[in-house]
């Protein structure tokens, strides 16, 4: 097989980072958001350009997973980053986070899911062979912002498959 150099990987990441600007864009314009819709946007926390407070960078080292639902405010949207205001346990806080900082957008109202190819801050990256599995059926919003169990489920952290197991064996 040829080489890609077009890069058809990063083209079709920034394809779908597209998506979730114009969506940002509109409700960012809108200032609600239509229907039942509401978002989890998972975003990785030291990445180049995130911006959040002290508090919030030692709660979540690695990545965070915000809910825009109910309560949100200020929501600007650019073509390489979004800010939006949240409260997490009633302490209003402010977030810029571009979208290369972005793993994952989930919109449970359609069932809608993307997820993103970004490397961890450690330049860890699973193998190619590998995907990761997000209990997100298992979570409820909380009103503070941050995504948390369903009532009466313990939190599961997201598991790692290898495609190995399901290939047929010569």
């Amino acid at each position: 097989m040829g080489q890609d150099h077009i890069r058809y990987d990063i083209l079709a990441q920034d394809a779908l980072r597209g998506v979730i600007r114009k969506v940002l864009s509109e409700v960012a314009a809108t200032g609600r958001l239509p229907g039942e819709h509401h978002f989890f946007i998972t975003f990785l926390t030291g990445a180049p350009g995130v911006r959040i407070s002290q508090h919030l960078k030692s709660k979540y080292p690695e990545q965070m997973t915000i809910v825009i639902q109910h309560q949100f405010w200020e929501m600007k949207v650019t073509e390489t980053t979004f800010e939006i205001g949240l409260s997490f346990s009633d302490v209003p806080e402010k977030l810029y986070i571009p979208f290369n900082a972005v793993r994952g957008f989930y919109d449970p109202s359609v069932n809608f899911e993307l997820e993103f190819d970004v490397p961890l801050a450690d330049s860890e990256e699973l193998p190619a062979a590998e995907i990761t599995a997000y209990p997100v059926a298992a979570e409820k919003p909380e009103e503070d912002g941050v995504a948390k169990p369903a009532d009466g489920e313990e939190k599961k952290p997201g598991s790692v498959v290898s495609l190995d197991a399901f290939r047929k064996k010569q």
